[in-house]
Parts: C-alpha cells; sequence; structure tokens
C-alpha cells in the first residue's frame, strides 16, 4: 500500500467506505494503521468505518496472531436503494486495484 501525500479539497466520488473497503480487497491483512495513510483519515476514523462494514455484514476478520484477516461479502448489495440490486463485488471490481484480488472476488461472487 503506497503512502499518498497530495492534499485534495472538495467533493469525491467515493465515500470513506468505499475506500476503506477496496484497500482491505486489496490487501486482506493490510494494518489499521496502514489503511488510515492511504486512506488519508485518522485510525480512528478507520477502525469506526470497519466496525460499520462488519456490522453491516460486508466485512469480517479473523484474529491470525497479532493482525486481522478480512473477509468481504462480495454477494452483500449496495446500501442506496438505487444499487439495491448491484452486489459490493461489482464496485470492487473496478475499484480494486491488484488484477488478482479482481479476480478472485469475481469468480467468488
Amino acid at each position: 500500500m503506497q503512502e499518498h501525500s497530495e492534499s485534495h479539497t472538495g467533493w469525491t466520488f467515493l465515500t470513506n467506505h468505499a475506500r476503506v473497503l477496496a484497500a482491505i480487497a486489496d490487501d486482506r491483512h493490510v494494518r489499521v494503521r496502514d489503511l488510515a495513510v492511504h486512506c488519508r483519515l485518522t485510525e480512528r476514523a478507520v477502525q469506526r468505518i470497519i466496525t460499520d462494514l462488519e456490522e453491516a455484514g460486508y466485512l469480517s476478520h479473523v484474529r491470525e496472531g497479532r493482525s486481522n484477516r478480512y473477509a468481504i461479502d462480495p454477494a452483500k448489495v449496495l446500501r442506496h436503494p438505487a444499487e439495491a440490486d448491484v452486489p459490493v463485488a461489482s464496485l470492487l471490481s473496478v475499484l480494486v486495484r491488484d488484477e488478482a484480488d479482481r479476480t478472485r472476488l469475481l469468480d467468488h461472487a
């Protein structure tokens, strides 16, 4: 995961929840600290987003030693009524940066 230093103001197309989920799809073993740097959020904000995603059923994790391994439910549909028939795998297929992860996500959808 690369660190980004450019600043940004104004609106964007993606929510922080989508950014965090896409970053986790890129690296299932990513640390909260690295997610925060990558998504330009605080660690506390990332932790809240992970909790939101887990409570909604989009994400789960398993403790492996001192770290977590995350799993995404690719069949879970997006939350907004306008996209109620779109699975999260469709969104992630566009956002995930690693081709192997993109293929694996689509294979499990």
